[in-house]
């Protein structure tokens, strides 16, 4: 069985200024909690004012409600696992729909001219065919040839270019993210939030099996999107060519040193979804993680304003419920 617990605890980091952390972990019930510092961070204690110490109780009161809920989705590789990982946007669905209508196609092709390849060896052979025939065309065989090929290439090319429309028409977006690649990590901004800013590292083998996280995927600060919303996300990149990627979205988009480009997720079901870069870019290029943790909105509002309180910024979502509320 499954369950999700609240832990809250204390670190003490001149460097990160940081002094309490949230956290969520899905564990077996009954064994010890692998307790790590989560997404929700806040300034020192001292300098809490009194919205920052109830946007931390509204937040906990928040979370403290999926004690008994049921373990939140993760999306990573598994040991023996063989085709795509779960699909988590409805672009991901259409590529595995589309994989599914190719499998079959592809499959029969290869079939069909290996039993032509195989009756070539066996039939037409020197041996059994010792005086070969003299015919080089045939009408019929010539018109199956051609008009087939193109029949199979428009029913791959229709579900085709509306997968290629669905992933680069970004529709209109609830939030938007700036994801630049470095070597050998990743920054982000939050430009509709103040445009507070973090960098995201892998964490070391020590470090994530402490975590309980997958090796070489999990990261000290992962981004936060709320559950439902369609988030833009832009790339770019400081230095050489990355590739933003997360299977489970079904995106993969270029970061290019001085150009930006956008790709866009919609995720409905809250938990972590791992991706790597996907560009060769160095020596350490398989150790470009990256982390996307969904999760509902009142608990991205609460991080959102904690964000907001470690760049100096005042709160964002906790003035709106104090003005709603007068």
């Amino acid at each position: 069985m499954k369950v999700r617990r609240f832990a809250p605890f204390f670190i003490n980091d001149p460097a990160k200024h940081q002094a309490i952390f949230c956290d969520i972990k899905v564990f077996d019930a009954g064994s010890a909690s692998p307790y790590t510092h989560g997404p929700i961070g806040f300034p020192r204690i001292k300098e809490i004012r009194r919205f920052e110490m109830r946007a931390i109780l509204t937040a906990y009161a928040t979370l403290t409600l999926a004690l008994s809920a049921p373990s939140a989705f993760a999306s990573e590789p598994r040991d023996g696992q063989l085709g795509f990982q779960d699909a988590a946007t409805p672009v991901m669905e259409r590529v595995i729909d589309f994989h599914n209508l190719l499998l079959p196609i592809i499959t029969l092709i290869s079939l069909f001219v290996l039993a032509l390849l195989l009756i070539v060896i066996f039939k037409y052979n020197r041996k059994a065919n010792p005086e070969p025939q003299k015919f080089s065309h045939n009408t019929m065989v010539e018109v199956v040839w051609t008009v087939v090929p193109v029949l199979i290439l428009i029913v791959i090319a229709i579900p085709s270019f509306r997968l290629l429309f669905l992933t680069d028409q970004v529709p209109e977006a609830d939030m938007t993210i700036k994801a630049t690649g470095y070597q050998w990590y990743w920054g982000y901004n939050y430009p509709d939030h103040g445009n507070f800013e973090f960098v995201s590292n892998m964490l070391t083998d020590e470090e994530a099996a402490a975590a309980g996280e997958p090796r070489l995927l999990a990261v000290d600060n992962r981004i936060v999107a709320p559950a439902g919303a369609t988030v833009r996300v832009l790339t770019t990149a400081a230095d050489v060519i990355h590739a933003w990627t997360i299977p489970a979205f079904g995106v993969k988009i270029d970061a290019i040193p001085g150009r930006l480009n956008e790709t866009w997720f919609k995720v409905d079901e809250p938990g972590v979804y791992y991706g790597q870069c996907s560009e060769i870019c160095g020596v350490k290029h398989a150790f470009m993680p990256i982390a996307v943790e969904v999760v509902p909105q009142a608990d991205f509002e609460a991080w959102v304003d904690g964000q907001r309180a470690l760049a100096g910024l005042e709160p964002m979502y906790e003035e709106i419920k104090v003005a709603e509320a007068q």
